[in-house]
């Protein structure tokens, strides 16, 4: 324990940093028991550790998300009522990472609004907590977005010069949103001339970004569909591999959403309908 906390950057332990922390470990802990359970679950027939979903005598199947956003709210409500001081402002944000991990770990049943948590489409929910992890790991080590008053103390420049600065970065975070960009876009927010490189690239043939700004560009279009199809397509397989082992690989499908990415498909290949390039593994 003493060689692991060495490793860790001084500032990181600071006080004023003792709550975000607190708040990581409570978000990872919590994800790493909410996915341990279901994979029990899963595995023995809905055993798993006997925590988290909870299935009325009606049948309703509560999934932990609730837990999640009940706590979020009680800690929240409860820092900004009460104010309170150490070691009770480290305890609520442990609860409110707890809460958060809880919520993003079904963020894609939020999305769906349907219970897609071990289908493909439940992967989403992977990308949401890594991304919550990144936001707040670069947020503790210090990496935070630049303000105005620290604009002025790096550089003299008037205040409308150092306004343009910022607003031109979430400009540039704003774009690579728009351009299916999540990761890029949240690593943007705290080094900006990663955001200003992902702007600046193709976006996703299915992004919103390409949606409208591709309609009358068939060649930028196609351009963006080689590259998706290349390198986006195989860092998209790495990646679920990787999400797979930290989630769980997916076994379930839905077929009217299959139907649904099937049409997504062919249409952002521009291929002829009946033309399904993807496989389901079927429980």
């Amino acid at each position: 324990m003493t060689i692991l906390l060495a490793a860790i950057p001084g500032h990181v332990l600071d006080p004023a940093k003792r709550p975000l922390l607190l708040l990581l470990i409570g978000f990872i802990v919590t994800f790493a028991v909410a996915r341990l359970n279901t994979r029990l679950a899963r595995a023995h027939g809905g055993s798993g550790l006997h925590m988290g979903s909870i299935v009325t005598p009606g049948g309703l199947h509560i999934h932990h998300a609730v837990f999640g956003v009940i706590g979020m709210v009680v800690a929240g409500i409860l820092v900004f009522a009460v104010q309170p001081g150490s070691p009770w402002l480290e305890i609520l944000a442990f609860v409110f990472g707890s809460g958060a991990a809880l919520t993003l770990d079904e963020f894609a049943l939020i999305l769906h609004l349907e219970d897609v948590y071990w289908t493909g489409e439940g992967r989403k929910s992977i990308d949401a907590i890594i991304l919550g992890v990144t936001f707040i790991t670069l947020l503790l080590t210090g990496l935070l977005p630049r303000t105005f008053n620290e604009v002025g103390d790096y550089i003299t420049i008037s205040r409308w010069v150092g306004s343009v600065f910022i607003l031109s970065g979430a400009f540039f975070v704003v774009i690579c949103y728009l351009k299916g960009k999540l990761f890029v876009g949240t690593v943007g927010i705290f080094v900006p001339p990663i955001a200003f490189v992902g702007a600046l690239r193709l976006a996703k043939p299915g992004s919103p970004w390409a949606r409208r700004q591709y309609v009358d560009k068939p060649g930028t279009l196609e351009r963006a569909r080689r590259r998706d199809e290349g390198f986006h397509q195989q860092w998209e397989r790495r990646k679920n591999r990787l999400w797979d082992l930290i989630g769980g690989k997916p076994h379930l499908s839905l077929p009217h959403r299959d139907g649904h990415r099937d049409r997504h498909d062919r249409g952002s290949r521009g291929g002829p309908p009946g033309d399904s390039r993807e496989t389901h593994i079927q429980d």
